[in-house]
Order: C-alpha cells, then sequence, then structure tokens
C-alpha cells in the first residue's frame, strides 16, 4: 500500500488524537498519552506554531506511524536545532520503512527552514530505535536529567 507523509497544522487535532493513541500503545505509556487529552482548542493552538512539527504516516486514511519535534532556534548562531522528540511507528507496519520515511521527511522540512542538525535521544536498550539512528546519523553518548519544575526551591 502507498504510504503518505502528512503535516498535521492547526485543523490536525482529529489526526494527533490518532498519534498520541499510537504512541500510548507503541511506547506502552498510556498515562502519558491519553489518560488527560488536551481539547482540540489546545491542539490547534500548538499545532499552528512553527516550532511545533507532527509528521503522521498514513496508510489510506489510517495512521500507522509518526513523529513529534519541535525546532529550536539558536542564539549563538543565526540557525536553529530540530529536537525529534517522539517517533512511533504501529506494530504491524514496524521494518517496512516507515520510521526512515518519516525521519527523512523532518530533514526535508529542517533543511528549508535553516536548521543544522536534526538530533534524537534514544533509550538504552531500545535496539531497533538505536540502529535506526545509528544508519542516520552520528552518534553522541550524553546523560539526560530531567528536573522537575514542582520540586524547585527558593532560597
Amino acid at each position: 500500500m502507498p504510504l503518505t507523509i502528512e503535516h498535521l497544522q492547526a485543523g490536525g487535532a482529529a489526526r494527533m488524537r490518532e498519534l498520541n493513541a499510537l504512541f500510548a500503545e507503541a511506547f506502552g505509556d498510556p498515562e502519558s498519552y491519553a489518560a488527560e487529552p488536551p481539547d482540540d482548542g489546545y491542539l490547534a493552538h500548538v499545532l499552528g506554531q512553527r516550532h511545533a512539527i507532527v509528521l503522521v504516516a498514513l496508510e489510506e486514511a489510517t495512521v500507522v506511524g509518526g513523529l513529534v519535534a519541535y525546532e529550536l532556534p539558536k542564539l549563538e548562531r543565526a540557525r536553529s536545532e530540530i529536537y525529534l522528540y517522539d517517533l512511533a511507528v504501529a506494530a504491524p507496519h514496524r521494518r517496512r520503512g516507515v520510521a526512515t520515511r518519516l525521519i527523512e521527511h523532518l530533514r526535508g522540512l529542517a533543511r528549508e527552514r535553516g536548521a543544522w542538525v536534526v538530533f534524537v535521544q534514544a533509550d538504552h536498550g531500545d535496539g531497533p530505535a538505536i540502529a535506526l539512528y545509528q544508519k542516520l546519523g552520528a552518534r553522541e553518548d550524553v546523560l539526560h536529567f530531567d528536573i522537575a519544575v514542582d520540586r524547585l526551591e527558593r532560597s
């Protein structure tokens, strides 16, 4: 079946809901992706912003994969970076080039926007994701820290 890539904009709330359901299933994380879904107004607002990039892979009218990325304008040079935050493909559609097609489409958008790099993090033990990213780019070993906002102490 032919695969098409769609770039979601402000009117893409329904497709975004489909993608969030796919993320919940693929990541085994319904708490984050399905427990408190944002309303259509919120989705339209975020999808309408230039820095939020959401791509869905469609077979017929069904979302079979997708990604969420964010453009980060830099201040040390007049350029930006693209952070590939979430990427998933529905289990029956894996190993068929869907993720690669999504990333290639994102790279094209990055080039059009003058971004110099697309970067992504992978979890230890996620062999398929690591293999894909190694095929497409250079590995950097970095540490990631989550700093909770509600735990900030005031002096």
